[in-house]
């Protein structure tokens, strides 16, 4: 005896999937006269329940039942006609509906890992803020690499330069102890002035070195106004 759900099935091609499935076959193997049997006699449960069939269960189920009849006539050779095999229509129908299927589970699944993450709106950080120990001067990463790009521009870096090869080398920690050593003698300074000798490295490794500070907190940046210069502080240390 059949356990009808008819909610469990989304339509006609829903059910027969389900019974190619429950009988363990592949789509491409199925066998019109026992898969139009087990449709049938799905029908006939839900009729016996006294269950309403929508129209297009019986659709499906008269063109099984046409389908099986066209299986049991003889074969005539028609090279004029070439109209696909009803057979192979059903079968094609159900490998794409599957694939519908594989989507929508999937689909599903994320929709559903979805629903476990929670959001929320976007907040002001400056709410977290240790006020006795940060201060605020306005100058964000932005305003450095506006005046970076105005000092390229100033110096035309990109044009050939005049260089001599040599062996000395740059690093951004080799650099930075500089700066502080540079800061903590004048205590500040301009931020183009730390720029003094003009190669590529040299002004790459500096402006990375100002960066690396700033994202450590080890040195406070001012701007008076806008477009103003930029000035590099030695970091200011509250007790």
């Amino acid at each position: 005896m059949y356990e009808i759900n008819i909610p469990s099935f989304e339509g006609p091609l829903d059910l027969l999937l389900h019974l190619i499935r429950k009988s363990n076959i592949n789509i491409n193997e199925i066998s019109i006269d026992e898969i139009t049997k087990q449709y049938l006699d799905y029908i006939n449960k839900m009729e016996e329940a006294n269950l309403n069939i929508a129209s297009e269960y019986l659709v499906m189920a008269a063109e099984l039942i046409e389908i099986k009849s066209a299986s049991l006539l003889p074969k005539v050779e028609n090279i004029e006609d070439e109209e696909e095999d009803p057979k192979e229509k059903l079968i094609n129908r159900l490998l794409e509906y599957e694939q519908y299927k594989k989507i929508t589970d999937t689909f599903k699944n994320l929709e559903s890992l979805r629903n476990e993450v929670f959001t929320r709106e976007p907040g002001n950080l400056l709410n977290y803020k240790d006020e006795d120990s940060v201060v605020d001067y306005g100058v964000d990463l932005n305003d450095l690499l506006e005046a970076f790009s105005k000092f390229l521009e100033q110096k035309e870096l990109d044009k050939p330069l005049n260089t001599k090869v040599t062996n000395k080398e740059y690093s951004i920690s080799k650099r930075s102890h500089e700066i502080k050593k540079l800061l903590k003698e004048k205590h500040q300074v301009n931020f183009e002035d730390l720029f003094e000798t003009y190669t590529k490295d040299y002004v790459v490794v500096t402006f990375l070195s100002i960066l690396s500070m700033t994202r450590k907190q080890e040195i406070d940046i001012e701007q008076e106004n806008n477009f103003k210069n930029i000035i590099i502080k030695e970091k200011v240390k509250y007790e």
